[in-house]
């Protein structure tokens, strides 16, 4: 039998899809070479797996040989082996990419983040799920069109996140709030008001320049109007002719 830390296959739905539609492979060989339950590849034959998967061919991708495949068809009880491990995807730098299948739980992950770890910021939500802070805030003051709807989720459940990446946003998170007087971290009302503060103070400040540096260019344009209505005057008490007044 194949050793239980053998290399899964980069998409293993994908995958057991294919290996259902295209092998005589049993269900349980699927499972195992899959890393996933003998009821989801029983589900996926029955067509009645609640997400529909278009297959991937492992053979194409290297991760199986036709020849192994053989093998497990003429013996049921034996364990498909990993020809080429996947090649581990690593993050680049950017925003978070999410599945289409995933967006529509985006919203339940932010709020159960609002909801359960309130020292997280904005920010740190936008990295951490892939969404703008317009959403996030709509979300926090129940302004989302489809708030009526949203129920908060661990994003970790819901595959938006591993457990290890939340676990760093809310302890970085927690190391910045620092410790209250319970040992808990800090509560953010006093910084999210103060944060509130500050940007209506700057808000005032830069609608007060706009309005100054308005009420400056009325003042130059009346400035030039007088002057240029004063040019005429002079002129008009030019005899033309003489070139005397």
């Amino acid at each position: 039998m194949a050793t239980k830390d053998q290399p899964k296959p980069l998409m293993p739905h994908a995958t057991a899809t294919w290996l259902v539609d295209n092998t005589a492979l049993s269900f349980e060989q699927i499972a195992e070479f899959c890393g996933l339950h003998i009821l989801e590849v029983q589900a996926m034959a029955d067509d009645l797996a609640g997400s529909k998967y278009t297959g991937r061919d492992p053979v194409h991708a290297g991760e199986l040989t036709q020849a192994e495949i053989e093998k497990g068809q003429a013996d049921p009880a034996y364990a498909l082996r990993m020809h080429k491990a996947p090649v581990e995807v690593t993050r680049t730098k950017g925003p978070r990419y999410t599945p289409v299948s995933k967006r529509q739980d985006k919203p339940d992950g932010i709020a159960w983040i609002l909801r359960n770890h309130p020292e997280v910021s904005d920010a740190q939500i936008s990295k951490l799920i892939g969404t703008t802070r317009n959403t996030i805030g709509a979300i926090r003051e129940r302004s989302h069109w489809n708030i009526q709807n949203i129920q908060p989720k661990d994003p970790v459940t819901l595959g938006l996140c591993s457990q290890r990446e939340l676990d760093a946003v809310v302890a970085k998170a927690a190391k910045r709030a620092g410790p209250s007087e319970g040992g808990e971290p800090a509560v953010t009302g006093e910084r999210d008001e103060r944060e509130k503060l500050i940007e209506e103070l700057r808000a005032e400040r830069e609608a007060s320049h706009k309005a100054a540096a308005e009420a400056a260019q009325e003042a130059e344009a009346e400035a030039w109007l007088a002057a240029r209505r004063a040019a005429e005057a002079e002129e008009e008490k030019i005899d033309p002719e003489s070139g005397f007044i």
